[in-house]
């Protein structure tokens, strides 16, 4: 199971740790090393986030979620965009670096989702360039209100794991 090989692979870890929303936590899910520097799990993990994809395209937040997001897109043939984390204020500054057809549905794909606030901003920027978002597909949901979020603002949320799962074993 995925969830065991995240473990194993220690995208999990313990102590104090301070999230991007600023909320204090006693364990942090790091996607970045474990997969980008495992084939294997990156090549599970994207098997099973390509089997929820139902859009044309495909997109994420950097940085997290990039080594997924290409291989999900390369997987299943599709175009995909990264979104950028920050604004530029050199050379091209547009937050959206590829460009899934106009007018067509694009589902966003994450590593790891908390409250919710960093996908509803990439979704405003797909939704800003004339694209809907309806999904949301996410390897680890750390069940901390992005589901309720998401759903409010017409999205539904698909996550590989819910940490509830990790954190009871």
């Amino acid at each position: 199971m995925i969830k065991d090989k995240l473990l194993q692979a220690n995208a999990i870890m313990f102590g104090d740790f301070t999230l991007t929303s600023g909320k204090k936590s006693d364990y942090y899910v790091d996607m970045k090393s474990p997969i980008a520097s495992s084939p294997e799990l990156l090549n599970e993990v994207s098997d099973e986030i390509a089997k929820h994809v139902s859009a044309r395209s495909v997109a994420g937040v950097e940085l997290g979620a990039v080594p997924i997001l290409v291989a999900t897109a390369m997987k299943l043939r599709i175009p995909y965009a990264i979104i950028r984390k920050d604004n530029r204020e050199h050379g091209i500054t547009d937050p959206l670096v590829g460009a899934p057809l106009f007018g067509t549905t694009v589902d966003i794909i994450e590593d790891v989702v908390t409250t919710g606030t960093s996908v509803m901003r990439a979704a405003s920027i797909l939704r800003g360039k004339g694209l809907f978002v309806s999904k949301v597909i996410c390897v680890v949901d750390r069940e901390d209100g992005a589901r309720e979020l998401l759903n409010q603002n017409g999205m539904s949320l698909v996550s590989i794991v819910r940490i509830s799962e990790i954190l009871r074993r």
